[in-house]
């Protein structure tokens, strides 16, 4: 969310800044509504005043033995205009509010020109892909060939985009989870949290899903409480400090959890209809930091190394990408996609975004802390993927493939296991 006046004061540069990512901004809109809102502010405030005047006079003037009925009038006439000043102001906020919450984030003058994935710069490639003696099969038919995968059964529980994994596909999912959680806890210095799966209204609000992504998300509810499911970890964990002061000492935070994430993917009917890169249920691992302002673009390097890290751990090959400021997400200043590869669909696929978000989310929940003059000013908000589960075992099956159809598993996830290799019928060996 932005702050109207300093919309109003870039002026022209605000438009430039938000065309360049395909959002028209009316700021005449923006002017009128703000100068509506002042004034209302400004005529409430003299309209309370000669009412505080006025009943001073009745008092003076009732002792004096006058006749006050003239004032009690003129009493009466100011409580009504005062009424409806300040109902007009509500409708003029709620107006303004709609209109700062639907203003997606400036972007980076560092993101590239372009709309669409075809502008990403590429940054690096890690890693070779494999090149195998066969035809590489994708994720789906391994897994099920293997038993560790069972869509079927999934769609006969919650219909298509969703999954079961069984055995060694459970088995691995879990390992997964823990490794990545280890690397970031215990080699990056993020503290683990538990979280709330189900958040408010306002809290869906505070990190900007709400109220752009509305379709996009799993809503529910009892009696008169609403509640949403999150779609990634991002939402609890910043929200965490919401409406709070954070002392300076205790920045930079550096938040992670382990979550089921929840998307209707209404945006994306049609695509990646197979398999585990787009589901309405899946799980990941989330990483997010708080900083001061100043430190944002070191730290959004400092994460997008730290996602890198669990691809490494496995000695998966991707490549890291800089998207354009046009396919940038609503709340991002600066994006940097990490993309696995998938050699059944012989390209890579985005497997982690890490994303700057400078004080758009704060400014939204409300999240402070104290600047060297001891004022409150507002932190920086950064996450990223590090990793989805459900993704990062898809090009595991895929670059970890056998010709005789089993699977042989980097080393790392042995202490996790307790085997190295799951046979062509899914039994796990050392």
């Amino acid at each position: 969310m932005h702050d109207a006046r300093a919309l109003i004061e870039m002026g022209a540069e605000a438009v430039r800044r938000l065309a360049r990512r395909g959002y028209s901004l009316d700021l005449s809109e923006l002017e009128s509504l703000q100068s509506r809102r002042n004034q209302n502010i400004r005529s409430a405030d003299e309209l309370r005043a000669e009412s505080k005047r006025v009943a001073s006079e009745v008092q003076q003037t009732a002792k004096q033995g006058g006749d006050i009925s003239k004032l009690k009038e003129r009493a009466r006439e100011l409580k009504d205009q005062i009424r409806d000043i300040e109902a007009g102001q509500v409708q003029v906020e709620e107006q303004l509010r709609d209109l700062l919450l639907s203003i997606p984030n400036l972007p980076d003058d560092a993101a590239p020109d372009g709309d669409s994935e075809d502008f990403a710069v590429e940054i690096r490639r890690v890693g070779t892909p494999p090149a195998f003696p066969f035809e590489p099969k994708d994720h789906v038919d391994l897994g099920e060939a293997i038993g560790i995968l069972d869509f079927a059964r999934a769609t006969k529980l919650s219909g298509p985009r969703f999954a079961v994994s069984r055995g060694a596909g459970a088995a691995l999912e879990r390992a997964l989870a823990t490794l990545f959680l280890d690397l970031h806890t215990r080699r990056h210095g993020y503290v683990e949290h538990a979280v709330p799966y189900l958040v408010t209204r306002k809290t869906m609000t505070g990190t900007g899903q709400l109220p752009k992504f509305e379709e996009d998300l799993f809503k529910t509810g009892v009696a008169d409480r609403e509640l949403f499911l999150i779609p990634t970890a991002e939402v609890p964990l910043t929200n965490l400090y919401a409406d709070e002061i954070i002392p300076p000492a205790e920045l930079p935070l550096a938040l992670t959890a382990h979550t089921p994430c929840f998307r209707s993917e209404a945006g994306s009917y049609g695509r990646d209809t197979r398999g585990l890169i787009r589901q309405h249920q899946f799980a990941k691992v989330e990483i997010v930091q708080m900083v001061d302002p100043a430190d944002a673009d070191a730290t959004l390097e400092t994460m997008v190394g730290h996602a890198e890290a669990c691809l490494k751990e496995l000695g998966l090959a991707y490549r890291v990408v800089k998207l354009a400021a046009g396919d940038t997400g609503f709340s991002a200043q600066l994006t940097y996609d990490i993309e696995v590869w998938i050699p059944s669909q012989n390209t890579y696929r985005e497997i982690s975004s890490v994303s700057n978000f400078g004080t758009f989310q704060a400014r939204r929940a409300n999240i402070r802390t104290r600047g060297e003059d001891g004022k409150p000013k507002l932190v920086a908000t950064l996450n990223g993927s590090g990793l989805p589960v459900g993704r990062t075992l898809a090009a595991l099956l895929e670059q970890c493939q056998q010709q005789d159809g089993s699977i042989v598993l980097p080393e790392s996830l042995v202490p996790y296991l307790g085997f190295r290799r799951i046979s062509a019928d899914g039994t796990p060996e050392a």
